[in-house]
Order: C-alpha cells, then sequence, then structure tokens
C-alpha cells in the first residue's frame, strides 16, 4: 500500500534583465530563498514579472553582468517587449508612456 501521492514542487529559478538599448544583461539570479527575493523586490518596485522555466535556467547558467548571447536575443527580446507592454512604454522613447499615434 503506497501514501498519499507528494507533489514534487519544483526550486523557484529567478533571473533580473537590465535593458539600457544596447545588449540586455542578466543582472541577479537565484535559486530558493535568493530567488523569491528577487521576485519579492521586483513586485516591489512594480517590475513586470514573466514566467518561462526553460528561458530562466539557461539565462541563470550566465555570469552576473554577461551581455546575452546572441543565440538567446529573440527569446529575451520577447520578455522585454512584455515588459513594455504591461508598462504602457516602448523602447526608444525614454521610458515615456506610449500615447499611440506614432
Amino acid at each position: 500500500m503506497s501514501g498519499p501521492k507528494r507533489e514534487r514542487r519544483q526550486e523557484r529559478i529567478a533571473v533580473a534583465l537590465e535593458y539600457t538599448g544596447e545588449a540586455p544583461r542578466v543582472t541577479a539570479q537565484g535559486r530558493g530563498a535568493l530567488a523569491e527575493e528577487i521576485l519579492r523586490l521586483a513586485e516591489a518596485h512594480d517590475i513586470p514579472l514573466q514566467n518561462d522555466r526553460d528561458l530562466v535556467e539557461v539565462l541563470a547558467k550566465l555570469p552576473l553582468n554577461q551581455e546575452i548571447p546572441a543565440p538567446l536575443y529573440r527569446a529575451v527580446a520577447e520578455v522585454i517587449a512584455f515588459a513594455y507592454l504591461v508598462k504602457g512604454r516602448r523602447p526608444g522613447s525614454g521610458g515615456a508612456p506610449d500615447r499611440g499615434g506614432d
């Protein structure tokens, strides 16, 4: 007879990116409690979060402050575009809200 099934919860992983118009960089990364703190700080500062475990696994292997390698540009660009969309902004606007009507 077997006991109740236990769901195995995956360890949390978090990666923070910085994009200033040049190649994006990994600025923070962590697992477990450190990942929870990164996520808490992001939420406290109203930084959009996106959940893509496969991408985070790859980005977490990069050294801090390293530019994102070219093969990851498209995936990271989608994350950055999502963040701009959520914040109602657009790249190249100096962080100004998108007023539409280009």
